[in-house]
């Protein structure tokens, strides 16, 4: 890295080094960069010039940076940067995109901000050869710095449908419709729905109005595929309370206290993320409600946590580690068209579901 001259004048430069050690600039360079051909004498009287004059090196950046291709991937989400470590949803992505980088020797870089201004900075100041977006929370700002950038992009579960915007994701509508058959066909007729966002900074029972205007177009098709079944098996959806969260425990709660306050409480629960489903199996848990005697629940993603939990979970299980396969596989092979995969998910049927008492 470069150091000042006397003087305080400019920086030390390669070329600098070059001139005190009395070798031609592509010598001191390969003393840096492949110092195996160079001889013994010359790489000494290089590096003694160079630490005589405070010079680290060359700035790695700058090499990258002429060289076209750094190697590395940014993953980004507009959520704090522990949501990589303490989402279960999360984690799992990145495990798999962590092998999938390890495969090709490609490193990684983690992009996140408190606020849309450090977000931004960060976004433009990454070096990587393209991002992976989480689009979660904040997601149509993340696609648009990321197209900022002119690198490649991809999205995961992305809640938008422009078709210009590369992006890996499951049906969700035919996900959710799975869970609510399962519950049907079980015998349930009593439901509420546990939902991720509509839109940014709201919590809540939700009209149908939020419905239709929702940010999020995963959030929005999940209820679809929920409503569309129950319908089909006669239930009357205008009846069913469905409560937006923010995916964490302390909306959550809040909505089953809303919910199991009612005079005819749900005898199953559709939960759209299973970080959801299992915050409500402790909230039950601890208010002595049996699961699945007294309540049945239905999450999705098919997290780890999801198998081991008390009972465990009956969840739509998404492909997680193949969307992380492929998102990495899409920035280091991009030749610059769109591709949009709509991944497919299964019904994982645990012990959290089973027929209403009654």
């Amino acid at each position: 890295m470069a150091s000042l001259t006397a003087g305080n004048r400019r920086p030390v430069r390669l070329a600098d080094i070059a001139k005190a050690a009395g070798v031609s600039h592509g010598t001191a360079s390969n003393v840096f960069s492949r110092p195996e051909i160079v001889r013994e004498e010359v790489r000494e009287r290089v590096k003694a010039a160079a630490e005589a004059m405070g010079y680290g090196g060359p700035d790695p950046k700058g090499r990258l940076l002429r060289a076209g291709k750094v190697n590395a991937i940014g993953v980004a989400t507009a959520e704090p940067l522990s949501y990589f470590f303490d989402d279960p949803f999360a984690r799992v992505m990145m495990a798999s995109i962590s092998q999938a980088c390890d495969a090709t020797g490609a490193g990684i870089s983690l992009v996140s901000a408190a606020n849309n201004e450090q977000l931004a900075w960060n976004i433009q100041s990454a070096l990587v050869d393209g991002f992976i977006v989480f689009c979660i929370e904040g997601g149509s700002r993340l696609v648009e710095l990321a197209r900022e950038r002119k690198l490649p992009f991809v999205a995961l579960d992305l809640d938008s449908e422009d078709g210009a915007v590369a992006a890996i994701g499951v049906d969700n509508i035919a996900g959710a419709s799975l869970a609510a058959r399962h519950l049907t066909d079980l015998g349930h007729r009593r439901f509420a729905v546990l939902a991720l966002p509509f839109a940014d900074g709201r919590t809540g029972l939700v009209s149908p109005e939020q419905v239709r205007s929702a940010t999020y177009a995963g959030t929005r098709d999940r209820l679809t595929g929920y409503l569309q079944e129950l319908s089909r098996a006669g239930v009357d959806t205008s009846k069913v309370p469905v409560y937006e969260t923010a995916n964490d425990a302390a909306s959550t709660n809040a909505a089953l206290e809303t919910i199991f306050a009612a005079k005819e409480p749900p005898t199953a629960i559709l939960a759209m993320s299973d970080k959801i489903a299992l915050v409500t199996l402790e909230w039950l848990s601890a208010r002595n409600l049996n699961v699945p005697n007294d309540v049945s629940i239905v999450g999705f993603d098919g997290v780890p946590e999801s198998a081991v939990s008390e009972p465990p979970l009956t969840t739509i299980a998404q492909p997680i580690a193949e969307m992380g396969r492929l998102a990495v596989k899409a920035i280091l092979d991009s030749d610059g068209r769109i591709s949009r995969q709509l991944l497919p998910v299964e019904l994982t049927v645990r012990a959290s579901s089973a027929p209403p008492r009654g």
